[in-house]
């Protein structure tokens, strides 16, 4: 049987790695292999269509679900992030927006971090919005809008809002800065007090087409993707506090879904 031919689009795998490297009170370095699917979304309904192994219910060896980002009301996805970049005074009339997202594994999704690359029409990068969701469900996202004449890495800054971390507290800032999709993605988050480093976390990935074939592979390569994350997770936390670790109050969420941030020079 011939190999299905990759489908020509800009949704790709992206397979790679993460690493989180602590540096304030203790040290504590995490890597391991991970990868994501960045999906147009005006093609997702098209290529879940012509891919056997990308399914689009809550069920499957892979799949992949608006419903599963945004407010998770089941509304247009597409029109939910195009609201949040109106209320901020964004336009991108009918531009592409991607979305770097890891898919449910076996039924199973969870993404501490998705980031939609929002565009204009003419392919121009013109705002990011970072999807955080912490382990007890609660998401907030992180909206900074990209200058006309952006070129290179991306570097934006946000005050931190959500509890994520438990032995880290909120008032902290967040230094994002992120090569867009091509050959390569590349994310990096730098947790910081003041001028303080607290932490940096990176996901780097090299492209890959997305065809059935490839998303097997990875399937078989990185077994039992977010069901990994999730135990590493807390697996992770168990050796932090064994390293002296304290415990912060959670409190409660923000109010607002989604915080402006600013660009970093």
């Amino acid at each position: 049987m011939t190999a299905p031919a990759a489908i020509a689009s800009s949704s790709a795998l992206y397979v790679g790695e993460v690493v989180h490297q602590r540096s304030r009170t203790f040290n504590h370095r995490l890597r391991y292999r991970l990868w994501m699917v960045l999906a147009d979304l005006d093609e997702l309904d098209g290529f879940q269509d012509r891919l056997r192994l990308l399914g689009r219910g809550r069920f499957g060896l892979v799949s992949l679900r608006t419903a599963d980002h945004g407010d998770r009301s089941g509304r247009p996805l597409r029109a939910q992030i195009e609201g949040h970049l109106s209320a901020a005074g964004i336009d991108i009339p009918g531009g592409p927006i991607r979305l770097l997202t890891m898919p449910r594994i076996l039924g199973y999704g969870f993404n501490p971090i998705s980031v939609f690359f929002c565009h204009t029409p003419d392919g121009a990068l013109a705002a990011l919005l970072y999807e955080v969701t912490n382990t007890f469900h609660e998401r907030h996202s992180y909206l900074v809008a990209i200058p006309a004449n952006q070129t290179g890495a991306v570097r934006q800054t946000v005050d931190k809002q959500l509890f994520v971390s438990p032995f880290m507290d909120r008032d902290l800032t967040y230094d994002f800065t992120v090569r867009p999709p091509g050959e390569a993605v590349s994310v990096v988050v730098a947790v910081r007090r003041g001028d303080t480093p607290i932490l940096t976390a990176s996901f780097a990935g090299q492209h890959r087409p997305l065809t059935d074939r490839q998303l097997l592979r990875a399937f078989i390569t990185h077994p039992l993707l977010t069901w990994k994350v999730t135990w590493g997770i807390h697996w992770e936390a168990v050796r932090m506090m064994f390293k002296g670790a304290r415990y912060r109050h959670r409190g409660a969420p923000p109010e607002q879904p989604v915080t402006e941030g600013s660009v970093r020079f």
